[in-house]
């Protein structure tokens, strides 16, 4: 039950952002309600130094160009696998699906997860998990990768807002224990959107 209240915790608010809803009203509004998050001590990954003194995460200026109607591929065939953290917990997880989009000419593909034990949840059957990393990795944004809160889509097409990006839990405090990035979804393209490491 610990460890599900620690992927719940992860998640926290930012899921229902995972579709469907676009533009900049939408980013503001994913921008406001993970600041209030951060900034309350009942649910803030915050260390209580850092809480002190918080007024806001840094976010990349808001970029239209990186909300992606991405091609959505579903692989049903696949195997329950054991995702590795950045501790000794090994949550289950399963690939769901391929997002196939392009940016900046490049065409790319990332995978796309189902936790295992979060599915069983009524409030997120519907839940899915993008974890990604890209060339601003250890620069502008948190080096471990950032993920990105998905529903399961109903068409053959996902939308995927990069603006939405937030960093692991594991990025502000290191007794949480956060998934980590697969190396088949690491993009080889800087992703400048959504939130920026939290400091050097």
């Amino acid at each position: 039950m610990k460890k599900a209240l620690v992927v719940l915790m992860i998640i926290g608010s930012n899921w229902t952002f995972g579709q469907a809803q676009k533009g900049s009203e939408a980013v503001e509004k994913f921008q406001k309600e993970l600041n209030a998050e951060y900034a309350s001590p009942e649910k803030s990954p915050l260390l209580k130094e850092d809480l002190a003194v918080f007024t806001s995460l840094d976010f990349f200026p808001y970029n239209p160009n990186l909300q992606i109607e991405a091609r959505f591929v579903r692989t049903p065939n696949e195997k329950v696998f054991e995702m590795k953290t950045s501790t000794t917990r090994k949550p289950l997880y399963i690939k769901f699906g391929e997002a196939h989009f392009t940016i900046d000419g490049k065409a790319l593909v990332l995978n796309i997860y189902q936790n295992i034990e979060l599915s069983k949840k009524k409030e997120y059957i519907d839940y899915l998990f993008l974890p990604f990393s890209d060339l601003t990795c250890g620069k502008e944004s948190y080096i471990g990768g950032r993920y990105i809160d998905l529903k399961i889509p109903t068409t053959d097409t996902i939308f995927i807002d990069f603006n939405t990006a937030y960093n692991p839990y594991c990025a502000y405090n290191h007794k949480y224990s956060c998934p980590i990035v697969p190396l088949e979804n690491d993009l080889p393209v800087a992703i400048n959107a959504g939130v920026k490491k939290f400091h050097d």
